[in-house]
């Protein structure tokens, strides 16, 4: 089969997932705290977390890399400081550490303040798959990975202590949550048929980080879909002719179509891993149903605004312009934070994080349905 006709076909396959898909028909989502009792590691268990990202999960990577002073009203629900989250407080990956009682991952080019004895956060904002090569990629980030255990183990040999020694290493979670960059520089240039037929060397560098962790000793993984794209203030600000592409909460169905099939895709990648890598656990993540639900279902967990952002500029119906970010000295800045899904346009608030980890947490949209604290080991 040539080329054109195996793209084609994986095109029609992908297709043939994604239609029967409703997109209000998501699940409601558990309402118990992100950190409630339940989640917490075994006695004596060391739980290590790797997580490999975007700013979806940057604790802090980006502004250190970058040399940026990031200012208020970043950080101010939880910090009452900047840490350079794009968030006014917790990320995902922060209530997920919070379960497992360990410190909040700092971010591996940080040079003052880290706590690497619980794990490394890798995850940069801005982040791709591709192109393999360019800074920050999830191919770079690996890399970073091997040169931290590499020059970890080195450390122990030579009788020097390091914050992570063979077995946490071995016995770690390896998160991965990446894409969301990729697809939507594609759904920015490209008709939808032509941006779901990209998807297959995206995939293959999330396929390739896996195989290269597994080849050097890794065995946990736990992977996140991408998000409900179409319901972003930033791609929902996008001038347009009329609003025939907005399903019934507003959202574009054009963005979440392509959500649902990368997801999909991704999904049946983390299926076949599951089959191809022995004594491995890959765990898949559907982020897509989590948040679309957020929006769907916004009353339910307490929000007034779902499609608005916090800290923005433009007034409603988004608040979002994107010559003028959260850190513009004219951004306008909600009072209440807890009462928006969206805090800049493109990343959550906290109280939607919150809602968002709760549901991680429950196993209800996971594949297996493994709970989080699976790997904790001693």
């Amino acid at each position: 089969m040539s080329a054109a006709g195996a793209s084609a076909l994986w095109l029609a396959l992908v297709l043939a997932v994604v239609a029967p898909v409703v997109l209000a028909l998501t699940l409601s989502l558990p309402t118990a705290s992100a950190s409630a009792a339940g989640f917490s590691c075994r006695p004596g268990a060391r739980p290590v977390v790797f997580n490999f990202g975007d700013s979806n999960s940057d604790t802090g990577g980006m502004a250190a890399a970058k040399g940026w002073h990031i200012t208020p009203p970043e950080g101010r629900a939880f910090f009452h400081h900047p840490t350079g989250r794009f968030c006014d407080g917790r990320l995902i990956i922060d209530f997920l550490c919070e379960s497992l009682n360990i410190s909040y991952l700092s971010p591996y080019l940080k040079a003052l303040g880290s706590n690497y004895s619980n794990g490394v956060n890798f995850a940069i904002g801005g982040s791709t798959t591709l192109p393999r090569d360019v800074l920050f990629s999830l191919h770079i980030q690996v890399q970073e990975f091997f040169f931290f255990k590499a020059r970890s183990l080195e450390l122990i040999n030579q009788g020097q202590e390091a914050p992570i020694d063979a077995q946490g290493f071995e016995n770690a979670l390896y998160t991965i949550d990446i894409g969301q960059n990729d697809v939507n520089a594609l759904l920015s240039n490209l008709p939808y048929d032509q941006v779901v037929a990209k998807f297959p060397p995206i995939l293959a560098e999330i396929k390739d980080a896996v195989q290269m962790l597994y080849a050097n000793g890794s065995r946990n993984f736990w992977i996140h879909g991408t998000r409900a794209l179409g319901c972003l203030p930033q791609k929902l600000s996008i001038p347009r002719k009329n609003d025939s592409d907005l399903d019934q909460n507003g959202c574009l169905k054009t963005y979440n179509r392509a959500a649902v099939a990368f997801n999909a895709a991704l999904g049946s990648l983390c299926d076949d891993l599951n089959v191809q890598l022995k004594n491995a656990t890959v765990v898949y993540t559907d982020l897509f149903a989590i948040k679309y639900d957020l929006v769907a279902n916004h009353t339910k967990y307490g929000f007034d605004r779902p499609l608005m952002t916090c800290c923005g500029y433009g007034g409603p119906p988004y608040n979002y312009d994107i010559s003028r970010s959260c850190q513009s000295p004219n951004a306008t800045v909600c009072t209440d934070g807890s009462k928006f899904v969206s805090w800049d346009g493109v990343h959550l608030t906290e109280a939607a994080n919150a809602v968002a980890a709760a549901a991680i947490l429950s196993s209800a949209y996971s594949i297996p349905k493994l709970k989080f604290d699976q790997f904790c080991k001693v």
